[in-house]
This record gives C-alpha cells, sequence and structure tokens, in this order.
C-alpha cells in the first residue's frame, strides 16, 4: 500500500527529477549526470545533516571500494572538489525544476489513503500560506537578494520564501507543499514581498488545489481585498485572520450591528483538565472588507475564550472567510482557522532549529544558489515527514531514539564506518541494534 512513499522509491523519484535538471554549460556527455550527482549530493547531506557527508563517503569509496553515496543515493560519481563544486553546478538552476516532486508526493499520499486523514471541515483540505526569512546580512548578499534600507542607512540583504504547508487541528506532522521565494522585483518591504509570493504561488498552484477541494489558511497579512478576490477567482475557500487596525470599516459595520444586536451568538463550555474555559462566538454575513463602494463581501467571526472561574480573558481572535457562518459552523471553521499556527511550530522553526538549519548560509553564487539549496533542504524535510507517516521501521528507530538530534548522531556515525547495500539493509541493522518489535 505504501510501497510508492518509501524511501528507496521516493529517490527513485527524485533521481528522476535530478536527470531532467538544465545544464547550461557547454560541455562532454557526462556534463548532464554531474548536475544530477551534485543534486542528489546536496539533497544527501541535508537529509542526512551531515555537513562532511561526501568527504565521509570520498574517503570509504578509497578505502573500500564502495559508498553510501552511491549504495543509498544513487549517485554515480562524488565531485572532486565537494563544496565548490556542487556550488558551481547547482548555482544557475532555477529552484522551479523541483516543484514535480512535490505533486508526485502528493499524489502518492493520496493513492495511498494519506490524505483521507487530512480532511476537515466540509471534507477540505487546510493548507497554510506563511512566509518565513532564510537569510539576513548586512555584507554578504547576491543579486538575487531582496533589499532594505535599515534607519541607521546601512543596507540588508535578505531572502525570504512561502512555505505552503498541509495541516490537520490536533493531528501531525504537517506535510510540506510547493515553496515559492520571494525575489528583489517583488518590493524592498517583506510584507510586499509574501503577498507577492502567494499570488505567483496561486496562479501556479491554485487551480490544481482546488480541484482537491482545499482552505487555505492566512494571518492578517493575507486578508485583504487583491488576495481574497484571488483566492475567490480560483475558486479556493479561505480562512484568514482579520485585525481591527487593519480593517477599520469592516469593524465599524460589526460594532454597528453588534449595537443592535444582529451578530448572531453562541457559547461553548469546554474543560481543559484544570479549569473550565468558555468560547464566546459572534459571527455575521456580508461584511465589506473596505469602504469601497465596490468591496469584496466575506463573513465574519470573532472568538473570546475566558475562564469561567475568574473571568480572565484567554485568548481574542478574529477571521474573515467565505464559508457560510452559523451556530452549526461556526465553531469548526475558527477551529480551522487557528490550525495555521502550525506552519510555524511544526515546520519553519522545526526547520530552523531541528538540524535542517534553514536560516545558514549554505552559499550564495551569483544567480539561484541560495534558493536551490533551500529547496532541497526542504525536499528532505518532506522526505522524512512521509517516512515518519507511512514506514513503521523508521517511526519506531525515531521513537526509541527520543530526540531528533539523536537518530541524526546515530545516521551519521553509521553511515560513515558502515557501507549499506540498501535503506532496508540500514533500518533493519538500527531496529536489530535498538532490539525493537515492530511487529
Amino acid at each position: 500500500m505504501y510501497e510508492t512513499l518509501r524511501l528507496p522509491r521516493l529517490l527513485k523519484s527524485l533521481e528522476q527529477v535530478f536527470a531532467a535538471l538544465p545544464d547550461t554549460r557547454a560541455g562532454g556527455p557526462n556534463t548532464q549526470s554531474e548536475v544530477a550527482d551534485a543534486a542528489q549530493g546536496a539533497f544527501a547531506v541535508f537529509f542526512t545533516q551531515q555537513a562532511s557527508f561526501l568527504a565521509h563517503q570520498r574517503a570509504m569509496q578509497l578505502t573500500k571500494g564502495r559508498s553510501n553515496a552511491e549504495r543509498l543515493f544513487g549517485m554515480h560519481a562524488l565531485p572532486s572538489d565537494t563544496l565548490r563544486e556542487l556550488r558551481n553546478l547547482l548555482d544557475p538552476v532555477n529552484p522551479q525544476s523541483l516543484q514535480a516532486m512535490y505533486r508526485q508526493v502528493f499524489a502518492a499520499l493520496g493513492q495511498a489513503g494519506v490524505l483521507a486523514g487530512y480532511r476537515s471541515f466540509g471534507r477540505q483540505h487546510l493548507v497554510v500560506l506563511a512566509g518565513t526569512p532564510y537569510f539576513r546580512s548586512k555584507k554578504i548578499h547576491c543579486p538575487q537578494c531582496s533589499q532594505r534600507v535599515l534607519s541607521n542607512g546601512e543596507t540588508q540583504y535578505s531572502h525570504s520564501v512561502l512555505t505552503p504547508v498541509l495541516v490537520q487541528p490536533g493531528r501531525s506532522p504537517v506535510l510540506a507543499l510547493e515553496p515559492e521565494f520571494s525575489v528583489p522585483q517583488d518590493g524592498h518591504e517583506q510584507q510586499d514581498c509574501e503577498i507577492a509570493a502567494a499570488k505567483r504561488w496561486l496562479e501556479q498552484h491554485g487551480d490544481f488545489y482546488a480541484r482537491q477541494g482545499t482552505t487555505l489558511l492566512g494571518d492578517d497579512l493575507h486578508s485583504r481585498q487583491p488576495l481574497c478576490q484571488a483566492l475567490r477567482d480560483h475558486q479556493l475557500h479561505f480562512i484568514l485572520v482579520c485585525k481591527p487596525e487593519a480593517h477599520p470599516h469592516l469593524y465599524t459595520t460589526v460594532a454597528f450591528l453588534a449595537a443592535k444586536q444582529l451578530l448572531g451568538t453562541k457559547q461553548v463550555r469546554r474543560w481543559t483538565g484544570h479549569y473550565a474555559e468558555i468560547a464566546t462566538y459572534r459571527y455575521t454575513a456580508a461584511l465589506p472588507l473596505t469602504g469601497d463602494p465596490q468591496a469584496m463581501q466575506v463573513n465574519g467571526c470573532e472568538v473570546m475564550l475566558t475562564r469561567e472561574d475568574t473571568g480572565e480573558r484567554l485568548y481574542p481572535n478574529a477571521c474573515v472567510t467565505d464559508f457560510a457562518l452559523s451556530d452549526t459552523t461556526v465553531e469548526a471553521s475558527v477551529r480551522d482557522g487557528r490550525t495555521r499556527w502550525k506552519v510555524e511550530n511544526e515546520n519553519n522553526n522545526v526547520l530552523k532549529t531541528k538540524g535542517y538549519h534553514l536560516e545558514h548560509n549554505f552559499g550564495h553564487g551569483q544567480q539561484h544558489l541560495a534558493s536551490r539549496l533551500l529547496s532541497l533542504n526542504l525536499l528532505a524535510f518532506l522526505c522524512h515527514t512521509v517516512l515518519d507517516l507511512v514506514d513503521d521501521q523508521y517511526r519506531a528507530i525515531r521513537a526509541a531514539l527520543g530526540p531528533r538530534r539523536t537518530f541524526f548522531q546515530d545516521l551519521e556515525t553509521l553511515l560513515r564506518y558502515f557501507p549499506f547495500d540498501s535503506w532496508d539493509a540500514l533500518w533493519t541493522f538500527m531496529v536489530h541494534g535498538l532490539e525493537l518489535d515492530t511487529g
């Protein structure tokens, strides 16, 4: 059932994607395979979280006549000057050339029935749109860096990326989808870059995800009419945070309706295990997003969580949506909207703090190197996520070793000193060594 999602098949699919990468150099017949090997080598570094992986494999090749780069990752040859050659080969390659891998993984997860567990209100998939910086410097930069003049007159150079993820309330992990990179022509403010990147992402992928039945989640930055209209044009549902300071006209309308007692209301009492909390919902329909007579109309709701015993306000939030709101639907809509926090806690923060080093400068080059390397890093994270969902041995090993860091330390040691003929052989070795029962 999960055969297409096992690591050898995932790596075979990646190998096919890498084999199709363009090579802009003038050279002999082996130049294309050199680019593919460079991509596979960089991916292997991110997948194993070993900066010295290729150097260790070169030493193993010399002493044992074979290496894990060859047997496990399908590399045909290791570059002679590892880091410099990898960077030179990958710099001209646009990261868009890797987009097909995300779609292949999504399709395989759907065929295996995994995505059925990622359906929420209205049988919808929930996709969070959120941007994050992955590089900032006042000195290091490349032609693809965005630039911002600081208050002290210095120029800050940066890279940022939109990292959409598929989420589900109460379920981990999140699933990474196709990223979209902010580029200099988007403007010099991060917010402008993120919205422009979101619109480009919708143009490329919006129709596909609309056919799957998808609701887009986002913060207050996204609840502006141009992006809301783009979502509607692509027939995507949305639940977006809506703050008073950014939508004064909308909140004036809400205040008027509240004064006339025309807002729908609902209260729900929940026991947290320590105290009772009261969720108070207020909702209404046909709110204008702006004061323009032609403003797009949306439905809106507010929720306030308070402690029943003390009256302390715990959590206020408000959102706009295209879903019809009622006593029956408002609770589920707010629950789904709040799930957007997962993109930070379970995606971006993991990539920044759990060994993937999202904000590390792996190299800039002159064209696409920074975004290309980040794309490979994101794909490595996605492959680990898939294994956690479908591979019993991998999941048992991870659970037994505890912290993610311990798993990767053990992986580094094994791959440095022992050649393995297959990933199954490696996982089996670890299972036996840990004396695990995987059924």
